[in-house]
């Protein structure tokens, strides 16, 4: 499987042989999903808190007698039922973490590369360097590569100017191949892959 390789103006550079074992399979589907779901899912924090009636200020002494007024029999007036009560089945601090096994976490990565090899929304660039924080610099990258509207560019090294010059562009975002995930690969219209970064890729997921 051949790709042309870019440079930054849109030229072609030269063609790389990309590995068929990491964009060359049939996407599945399911680890997809699974990998999206576990990524949002540990995103959440689990922080909420609410107070039940035993946590509520005030309400140790009965409000009413048990009998005689003609009234439903209530024993504090932080019961649930009540304004400013206290909450029944509320949440309570806990972790929404999803984990998922290696086989299935590759599965997933691998498929959803292959994906955008076969929607054509995968670029390869020989390199991305800019000498200062430009963003129209990035504006001119983007535009000579015809990138769509969501853009992700995955870099194989941290690159300050790179990265700041991307931030402030709309729809546009930066990822290192280390914390590369199936959802950022997903919510992208264009990859684009810096061509360390694919072999980096290869590297790791061709096993």
């Amino acid at each position: 499987m051949k790709v042309s390789v870019l440079d930054m103006t849109g030229n072609k550079v030269s063609d790389m042989e990309l590995s068929e074992a990491v964009f060359g399979i049939q996407p599945n589907t399911s680890a997809m999903h699974l990998a999206v779901v576990s990524y949002l899912a540990n995103q959440r924090q689990g922080t909420h808190s609410t107070l039940t009636r035993g946590q509520v200020r005030g309400g140790g002494r009965k409000p009413w007698r048990q009998k005689g007024t003609g009234r439903a029999r209530q024993g504090s007036i932080r019961s649930p039922q009540w304004y400013h009560g206290g909450i029944a089945f509320g949440p309570k601090p806990r972790s929404y973490g999803i984990s998922l096994n290696k086989k299935v976490k590759k599965l997933a990565m691998k498929s959803a590369l292959s994906s955008k090899i076969t929607d054509n929304d995968l670029i390869v660039v020989d390199k991305v360097s800019l000498d200062s924080i430009k963003t129209k610099e990035m504006v001119k990258v983007f535009n000579a590569l015809k990138t769509k509207k969501k853009v992700l560019l995955v870099l194989s090294d941290k690159d300050e100017s790179v990265y700041k010059s991307v931030r402030n562009i709309e729809g546009a975002a930066t990822a290192l191949v280390g914390s590369l995930s199936v959802y950022d690969i997903l919510n992208c219209d264009t990859l684009i892959l810096v061509k360390d970064a694919v072999s980096k890729l290869e590297e790791v997921y061709a096993q």
